[in-house]
């Protein structure tokens, strides 16, 4: 294989990935699988990863999502751990706290015959379960070399391939290098590409509660003042009943949020959802995440791809960034498969552009929605309030356009890879 350096490769792989994170590794996963040559670059040991500690989030996994992970030979791993969402509960709310009347109800009976039989709108699965399942799989590949913990000191590309240089000295020649290295990628900052985006005033409050009552399966989500609060389903651990709450605050009470003594932490957030699932109880630790919306000027460079968050980060107020990364997986893997089947070099600047096509309208919509439905239900105006109760309760009303609504949430609108048809590569 051509590179762009001299010298002896310590590792030769077709594609090297940076990044070592839940779409880095379904990257992997996906390729591994398909036959084709990976190196997989991670900061972290795969202890770190699926520690209770390092991340207390959990993932909505669109149905999609889902279809693309069981293409790829992951989905068995996390099954057990995964929530079907049922039914989905969007409210308006107030400074004080109420909650309309009004509000919109996706029910996934309501697409019976469409995606399946009765088929859930997705799933909601602890990012750590999610992790575990990615590394047994990546271990079942022969194809993907997983460098864990390893740091990348220098990459280098070229018109006749890449070359890798990682801080420990070895190096890794490939023909095309794909940065999953998270909104702050240092691949994509070395190749030139300018980002554009804003820091929200909002952070992202995370956390596991237990609760009296059953969830049965429906994820609710209010629209409050200071931005978006979720309660979502999650399987039991035992006897509890469980779900995650996603909870958005503003930046300058997030410090005193999280310093609460835990019983008046739980009274907040009861304070916020109401009382239908009963007495809460917070379970293990809370976690904060600043949000921010984020975008490259391009995914695509000479033998470079961004996916997942190193090439666009969206604020979190429909749950769809993990999705985003996996469709963006998706995309890239179908690209490069069918390349590879017509004998092109995976680095070739046509499967890049045409992945590049791919994924930027996608992005860009989803962007634009999450972006204007925050800024359009993160106030407390009463004329306005008013006219998002009531757009609400007609689009409830319209099973046309909320079907329409459900698809798109759930993945399967638009022009779609193979994996989330539920095909194989």
């Amino acid at each position: 294989m051509a590179t762009s350096g001299g010298g002896q490769a310590d590792i030769r792989a077709d594609v090297i990935v940076v990044g070592g994170g839940m779409v880095g590794m379904t990257l992997a996963a996906a390729l591994g699988g398909a036959g084709i040559p990976v190196a997989l670059i991670d900061e972290r040991a795969p202890a770190a990863r699926t520690d209770a500690g390092y991340d207390g989030r959990s993932s909505a996994i669109a149905y999609g999502s889902q279809r693309a992970l069981a293409g790829i030979g992951v989905w068995p791993a996390m099954r057990a751990e995964a929530q079907p969402i049922l039914d989905i509960r969007v409210s308006d709310g107030d400074a004080g706290g109420g909650v309309s009347r009004l509000f919109l109800h996706y029910d996934h009976r309501d697409l019976d015959g469409r995606t399946g039989p009765a088929a859930p709108l997705g799933y909601i699965v602890e990012n750590r379960a999610i992790r575990r399942a990615l590394l047994a799989r990546l271990a079942e590949l022969p194809a993907v070399t997983r460098l864990a913990p390893a740091s990348v000191a220098a990459v280098r590309r070229g018109p006749a391939g890449a070359t890798v240089a990682l801080r420990d000295g070895r190096r890794l020649d490939g023909r095309l290098v794909v940065a999953a290295d998270g909104a702050a990628s240092p691949t994509r900052a070395a190749a030139g590409i300018p980002v554009a985006g804003w820091t929200y005033a909002q952070t992202g409050i995370v956390c596991t509660v237990g609760h009296e009552k059953p969830h049965r399966g429906v994820a609710h989500e209010h629209f409050l003042p200071a931005g978006p609060f979720a309660m979502l389903p999650m399987t039991p651990a035992g006897k509890q009943n469980r779900s995650s709450i996603v909870w958005t605050e503003r930046n300058a009470i997030v410090p005193a949020m999280l310093a609460l003594p835990a019983d008046e932490f739980a009274a907040e957030i009861e304070r916020r959802f109401g009382d239908s699932l009963g007495r809460l109880s917070v379970i293990g630790g809370r976690f904060a995440y600043p949000l921010r919306l984020l975008h490259a000027a391009r995914y695509t460079d000479t033998r470079l791809a961004l996916i997942g968050d190193a090439a666009h980060v969206i604020h979190p107020i429909a749950g769809q960034g993990l999705n985003l990364g996996l469709r963006d997986v998706a995309a890239l893997a179908e690209a490069l498969v069918d390349a590879r089947r017509l004998g092109l070099d995976l680095g070739d600047a046509g499967a890049l552009d045409r992945y590049q096509r791919w994924r930027r309208f996608d992005t860009l919509v989803l962007m634009a929605v999450t972006d204007g439905l925050n800024r359009l239900f993160s106030n407390d105006l009463a004329p306005l309030r008013l006219a998002r109760d009531l757009g609400l309760a007609v689009v409830d009303r319209l099973p046309p356009v909320k079907r329409l609504l459900m698809r798109q949430a759930m993945g399967v609108l638009g022009e779609l890879p193979r994996l989330v048809r539920g095909e194989r590569l």
